[in-house]
């Protein structure tokens, strides 16, 4: 029998010789996540347009919560984000027990990586799934299978003809980033049903808000009846606290359970975590949020069709506008150029597999209208 005692006296594993420390040769095929642009030459102040922030940022009590927080800042926070989990459950009907919190929803995909993804297992995306999801799978030394979309949106059977046994989870960004489409919700009930019960589905809700469609669910309702569905949801987005990176996730008790045995524990900042509460009580403003994004969306969606662009019909606070390369005044390439010589940023797609288009982030009023005419000015230049 192996007591704690003598198994600090148990022989090391075999040392890796070398001439220095290497790191585990999984991660010499990463290639780091490149976050949207903030900072443009020659101008001072340009038009960040690339990251999906909410451009009317977060509510005014949130800012005040966070600037009250800064008094206990030589104190470490609640170790359990338990006053954020009780704030959670009840602006959502769910139970703060089966709620996890994280410095955004990115930590969660590490999280769950460290928590359920072994060297030689394999993740399911679609075809135009966020890029964490892989990079998680590559640090896990996991492959990635992904599967082909039908119009830019995930498709449901392909996805499912990829699960094989090595399959652990599928990730499912619903809506989607960088495409801006949904799968209804009939359909996420499909997928799960054709799921193995070992594999575990991950839906990723960073932007349910934005969604206002009769047929979208973000999942809690499979999360809260199913052993193996979690739903992942991000204060980045529509509460305008991308700054403060704050996320949860709602699930079985097992699944929470693993996820808090791998968290540190103070993986979320004090202040975040009061600026969370603060926001999340504010629906008014969460709302106010939305409509803008509607009306916002609609009028850049037509203006940039009537010019003849080719767009992705978005439900997210972003749209996919297409440039083919033989577009008579240059592909997506020229088109990003354009505007960053007048000063707006947007995002590149190129690391998606998408090098003639542009995702274009819904700002405010000016800002678009602005971006509008920056476009008009390169379509018929």
């Amino acid at each position: 029998m192996t007591t704690a005692a003598n198994a600090l006296d148990a022989p090391p594993p075999p040392a890796r010789a070398g001439v220095r420390p290497e790191p585990l040769p999984q991660l010499d095929a990463i290639v780091p996540y490149k976050a949207g642009e903030s900072r443009l030459p020659g101008h001072e102040h340009p038009i960040k347009l690339s990251s999906n922030e909410n451009p009317l940022g977060p509510s005014p009590a949130a800012r005040a919560a966070f600037a009250a927080a800064a008094a206990d800042l030589a104190l470490y926070p609640e170790g359990s984000a338990a006053a954020l989990r009780t704030a959670i459950a009840g602006a959502t009907g769910l139970e703060a027990d089966r709620i996890v919190c994280s410095a955004g929803s990115d930590e969660l995909f590490q999280l769950l990586g460290r928590a359920f993804l072994a060297p030689g297992d394999e993740i399911i995306q679609s075809q135009y799934g966020f890029l964490v999801y892989r990079l998680v799978a590559q640090q896990c030394g996991a492959h990635t299978r992904a599967a082909p979309d039908r119009d830019y949106t995930a498709d449901v059977d392909a996805m499912l003809a990829l699960v094989h046994e090595r399959t652990r989870i599928v990730f499912l960004a619903n809506p989607n980033n960088p495409t801006g489409t949904y799968v209804p919700a009939q359909d996420i009930a499909r997928l799960h049903a054709g799921l193995p019960p070992h594999v575990l589905l991950v839906l990723d809700a960073a932007y349910a808000e934005y969604v206002r469609r009769p047929d979208y669910d973000p999942g809690h309702a499979l999360a809260r009846e199913h052993q193996n569905v979690l739903v992942t949801r991000t204060f980045s987005k529509i509460h305008g606290l991308a700054n403060a990176r704050l996320g949860w996730a709602h699930g079985p008790a097992h699944v929470i359970d693993a996820i808090h045995r791998v968290r540190g524990p103070f993986n979320v900042a004090g202040p975040a975590m009061a600026a969370g509460i603060a926001a999340i009580g504010d629906a008014a403003h969460a709302e106010a949020s939305a409509d803008h994004n509607d009306a916002e969306l609609a009028i850049l969606q037509a203006e940039l069709g009537a010019m003849g662009f080719t767009l992705t019909p978005s439900v997210c606070n972003f749209v996919l506008v297409h440039f083919p390369p033989g577009h008579e005044r240059g592909g997506a390439a020229a088109a990003d150029a354009h505007l960053r010589a007048h000063g707006y940023i947007v995002r590149a797609l190129g690391a998606y597999g998408l090098p003639d288009a542009l995702r274009i982030s819904v700002g405010t009023r000016v800002q678009n209208a602005g971006l509008i005419e920056a476009l008009r000015a390169f379509a018929t230049a």
